[in-house]
């Protein structure tokens, strides 16, 4: 693959991610325009739908799981080409996620809540907004464009060589440790009304990603040692905590 065709290729998987990505956020807000929707008119048996649903997300969460750890890295970059190493990985959860909003199997099952009042209505829909927007922003915080893949193509076409990865906390990550998943909470579990459905499949990506985040903050600390253990201790995972005093060494006392 020439390095040309490794940048075209890398545009196609990010228009791909970007329109499955805008399509993943009116399906959890029951846009009608869409052919599929979190709450569409149930087509199967509940315990049928239960077990569809359950499928579509363990494996969505298989593919994220092992494509992102470093052994599977090194073993597959044997004959993916490392420049289009993580597009093709954006190829590979785009495609999951894709499979996941066209064959999801709406549940029937009672109303978890449901909001009513317009200021109650409102106040949903205004968290669902922030909390796509924090996971939209958390990504330009680090390098949104390394981050799906753009960057590494763009520097192998310059026959440029990537910096090292570096330790940093910008914005919101000196607030929370992983604000995209912060987002993706939010955005998943802020509605006016709660149907059966949808609390499956925000509890499906709710566990989800609790096991990302082990297998990433273990990643990161082989990576990048005491820093990010520091960084651990001062910094909650999901939501602000109150700043903690460091600790000092019992000779410094």
């Amino acid at each position: 693959m020439t390095a040309s065709l490794m940048l075209l290729y890398a545009l196609a998987v990010y228009a791909s991610f970007l329109l499955t990505f805008l399509y993943a956020v009116g399906f959890v807000a029951n846009w009608d325009a869409l052919p599929t929707t979190i709450d569409a008119v149930p087509s199967v048996p509940s315990i049928q739908a239960v077990a569809i649903d359950l499928l579509l997300l363990g494996l969505f969460a298989f593919q994220h799981s092992v494509m992102a750890r470093p052994a599977f890295k090194r073993w597959w970059t044997r004959w993916v080409p490392a420049p289009v190493e993580r597009s093709t990985y954006v190829l590979f959860a785009t495609a999951a996620l894709a499979l996941l909003l066209w064959h999801w199997q709406p549940v029937d099952g009672p109303m978890l809540w449901q909001l009513t009042s317009s200021p109650g209505r409102m106040a949903a829909w205004t968290v669902f907004g922030v909390g796509w927007a924090i996971l939209l922003a958390s990504t330009f915080l680090l390098d949104h464009f390394e981050l799906f893949g753009l960057r590494q193509v763009a520097t192998h076409w310059r026959d440029g060589q990537l910096p090292a990865p570096t330790f940093r906390t910008p914005g919101l990550y000196r607030v929370v440790r992983h604000p995209i998943y912060l987002g993706f909470l939010l955005g998943f579990w802020a509605t006016p009304h709660m149907s059966a459905s949808h609390g499956l499949f925000a509890l499906g990506f709710t566990a989800y990603i609790l096991v990302g985040v082990w297998f990433e903050e273990r990643d990161l600390v082989a990576q990048f040692g005491d820093r990010y253990r520091g960084y651990r201790q001062q910094v909650g995972m999901l939501l602000p905590r109150p700043a903690r005093s460091p600790r000092r060494d019992p000779i410094d006392r």
